[in-house]
């Protein structure tokens, strides 16, 4: 199957990107090449780009897409969580912008041996970004206990009946292996009332996007590795990450916050003691689709874009500060 894929707010994150002609920029999510293309695009021939990703079909897939610009595009296959060490090993230390686009793309949604979609009732139940790693949403969902089952779904999906699913997909398995996705769909749509089916959509879609961030550790990477995005930015450079669901926006929102505001001493001390530095600011609240975008692309509908700006002179000021 071709790998497609549309790039979410792809105009809106590029531009917030500041790109500069001779900067070198980081696409983490390296996907299908759409966001990357359109900063190579905009890049001179002294300019570079570094994606990162660690599905091998999309490392392929933007290998083909990019090739034209070959001498200025590096690919990676890994998780953007390790960005520092992929790019410790092509000896650069800083960057002038980073993007993150989280979430399944187009082509592993619409692959139907993936395991990512509840609408494939015969898929085996994958849900592996990486192929790489041996544990699959199978083995999850087989092995692990109903009390890790009930958190996972509760904390990862915010399922109101996720102690009930739990409990099925226990009940379940005692019979049989649950082994596809028509499998776990069933058992899910025997643990939710009818009339709230009725009224919301699938009924699996949050278990699924609860059983994918816990076997990808989705939002472990995210939390461990969105700070340390910020301290490889240059003076002026950007990190612009985009979030497909709460759980993703409320972890970006509050650490670009904490790099913002970083001082943790009582509001009623005179003067910053911690010696904590304001790495530099939000430069704007989300930005969301359009409403042409979502009528062509229903996926970016939950869609939230935002932007982090490095500011060196922020350093200084406080430094100084601390020492008066």
């Amino acid at each position: 199957m071709e790998f497609h894929h549309i790039s979410v707010l792809l105009q809106e994150t590029v531009d917030n990107l500041n790109i500069r002609p001779d900067g070198t920029y980081v696409d983490g999510t390296l996907g299908g090449g759409g966001h990357a293309y359109e900063i190579l695009k905009r890049l001179s021939q002294n300019g570079r780009l570094v994606g990162i990703d660690q599905d091998e079909d999309a490392i392929r897939a933007a290998g083909e897409r990019l090739a034209e610009f070959q001498g200025r595009v590096t690919l990676v296959h890994g998780n953007f969580g390790d960005m520092r060490m992929h790019l410790k090993k092509l000896d650069i230390e800083k960057v002038d912008g980073i993007i993150l686009d989280l979430g399944v793309s187009s082509y592993q949604l619409d692959t139907p041996q993936r395991g990512f979609s509840y609408r494939d009732a015969y898929a085996p139940l994958d849900m592996r970004m990486d192929s790489r790693q041996q544990l699959t949403a199978k083995d999850l969902i087989n092995e692990s206990s109903e009390t890790e089952l009930f958190h996972i779904i509760r904390d990862f999906g915010e399922e109101k009946f996720a102690k009930n699913i739990a409990k099925h997909i226990v009940k379940a398995r005692q019979e049989k292996e649950i082994s596809t996705t028509g499998d776990l769909c069933d058992i899910i749509r025997a643990a939710i009332p009818m009339k709230v089916q009725k009224k919301g959509g699938h009924p699996a879609k949050r278990t699924f996007q609860a059983i994918r961030i816990a076997l990808n550790h989705e939002l472990e990477v995210l939390q461990d590795s969105l700070e340390d995005m910020v301290d490889l930015l240059t003076d002026g450079g950007r990190l612009c990450v985009i979030t497909f669901h709460s759980l993703e926006d409320r972890i970006v929102k509050t650490i670009f916050k904490n790099s913002e505001h970083p001082c943790v001493c009582p509001p009623g001390f005179p003067v910053c003691v911690c010696g904590r530095v304001s790495k530099g600011k939000a430069v704007r609240g989300p930005v969301v689709p359009t409403e042409e975008e979502i009528i062509d692309n229903k996926r970016s509908k939950s869609a939230k874009l935002r932007v982090f700006e490095r500011k060196e002179q922020l350093y200084e000021q406080a430094e100084r500060e601390n020492t008066i």
